[in-house]
């Protein structure tokens, strides 16, 4: 009897899969959307935001991309549009028969043409939030006098709901806004507007083939389920996307259901929006460094500057577009697939007919909405076993990041000196500056950001205060 017992209770261990027993596996859609994904932190590394023992924060510098909107005008004209025209002509389907599918019987659509762009109440949530978080990591600093934003309404109400949650209930933070010009150089929140070698349709060839890829057997898959729709590439690249728009329009979606597309699917949607990203904002466009560098530059020299005057600030903060971070990450050479694997074409560790599972270049992590990038200086004087006062940090999206060849401090700090080399390093790892990257012809463009310290720009409108907060606008 005992060995009887004991047989079965060895063909019940067989048939349990090691993974039931010990993985702690799990998996966030939510997480894996790119540039559509809600606010995250995803801690990559994992190394504490907070300062170093011995180290008290005393200026840094944010750029922002807005926060959540209902969709973009590309993605919603390309992929959710049509799926959704092509759902109301289909009324004979019989949804709730369809397995997986079931719920869009009575679905409707959470997004309309005439609410594309328009910042979600998620987005104005999610804004006022970092500026309280904000406000909680840098306890004594001055609230800034001004925040700058590009001047797309998107970005000017993310600017505003930021401070909203930013300021104390006696100071009043003024918005400055920075027209988005097609020929202002540099000199913009925007400068990729500016710059006509720059495509936003770069990297789309690149990406589809990946799509075509990925997305072949769920084409298949959802056609056996629902013949009569005849569902396309392109409709399942829109039903993903829909999982993060309709998330932060209603704060929940059918169809981020793990059970309708699995984790390997979702990694293969991320994975052709990082080839996307990194052709059209990243290393793969030979621009994208030199268009990222004049808000590196411009940034530094305001945390360096020891004899900065009255209008000075502890903390400045930007709001931009998706593009930008990503081209200042390039600048910065962070998240660089090739820096220890010596690869000496960058496009290689992209390769369009399977996954590189271990790239750095992972734009989910980079560039989610409210997706950020902050430059901090710190006094360290009590920092023990370090002589230097004074030490500067990257962090993005709140995870500290080493920068490339500057680690002589505490954590992923680095000393005065030792950031003055890394910039002097990143500047001269491209050939050419803005003007000349960007083959620019139109007259008076210019290499350098200066709305930081130019008085033209102007002081910007006041914001309402916080027990304003959650009216409407």
């Amino acid at each position: 009897m005992a060995a009887q017992t004991f047989l079965k209770m060895l063909a019940l261990a067989g048939s349990v899969s090691a993974s039931t027993l010990y993985s702690t596996y799990n998996f966030n859609p939510l997480e894996h959307l790119a540039g559509i994904a809600p606010y995250f932190e995803p801690q990559d590394p994992s190394i504490s935001p907070d300062a170093p023992q011995g180290c008290v924060a005393e200026r840094a510098a944010y750029l922002v991309r807005h926060s959540a909107i209902y969709a973009n005008d590309f993605d919603f004209k390309t992929y959710i549009e049509p799926f959704l025209e092509k759902l109301d002509n289909k009324t004979g389907i019989k949804w709730n028969r369809v397995p997986d599918l079931s719920f869009l019987d009575d679905w409707e659509a959470p997004v309309s043409d005439d609410e594309v762009s328009i910042l979600t109440r998620v987005g104005r949530l999610e804004a006022t939030r970092l500026g309280v978080d904000i406000n909680f990591r840098y306890p004594y600093l001055r609230d800034p006098k001004r925040i700058w934003t590009s001047s797309a309404e998107r970005t000017v109400k993310a600017a505003k709901s930021l401070v909203r949650g930013l300021q104390s209930d006696e100071e009043t933070i003024n918005v400055v806004e920075i027209p988005e010009g097609s020929e202002s150089g540099a000199d913009s929140l925007t400068p990729y507007k500016a710059c006509p070698g720059y495509s936003g349709s770069t990297g789309s060839d690149e990406s589809s083939k990946f799509q075509e890829r990925y997305a072949k057997p769920l084409v298949a898959r959802f056609n056996d389920l629902a013949p009569d729709f005849n569902f396309t590439i392109n409709d399942v690249f829109g039903m993903q996307q829909l999982c993060g728009y309709e998330t932060v329009i209603r704060g929940k979606s059918p169809f981020c259901d793990l059970d309708l597309f699995k984790s390997d699917d979702w990694l293969g949607w991320e994975y052709a929006e990082d080839v996307r990203y990194h052709y059209n904002v990243g290393y793969g466009n030979k621009i994208s460094g030199p268009v990222g560098l004049p808000w590196l530059n411009a940034t530094a020299e305001l945390l360096l500057d020891n004899n900065a005057g009255k209008d000075a600030e502890d903390l400045y903060v930007s709001f931009t577009h998706r593009e930008l971070p990503p081209m200042v990450v390039v600048a910065m050479g962070l998240f660089n697939n090739s820096e220890f694997s010596g690869a000496n074409n960058i496009n290689e560790t992209m390769p369009l007919d399977r996954i590189n599972y271990r790239r750095a270049w992972k734009s989910s992590n980079i560039l989610p909405f409210l997706g950020n990038i902050a430059i901090e200086r710190f006094n360290c004087t009590d920092a023990p076993g370090y002589d230097d006062d004074e030490y500067y940090r990257v962090l993005v999206n709140s995870a500290p990041q080493p920068l490339p060849g500057c680690s002589d401090g505490p954590g992923t700090m680095c000393s005065r000196d030792g950031f003055n080399e890394y910039l002097e390093e990143r500047m001269s790892a491209f050939d050419e500056g803005f003007s000349d990257a960007c083959g620019v012809e139109y007259d008076n463009s210019t290499d350098s950001l200066s709305i930081y310290t130019d008085k033209s720009v102007g002081n910007g409108t006041a914001v309402d205060k916080r027990y304003n907060a959650f009216q409407l606008e």
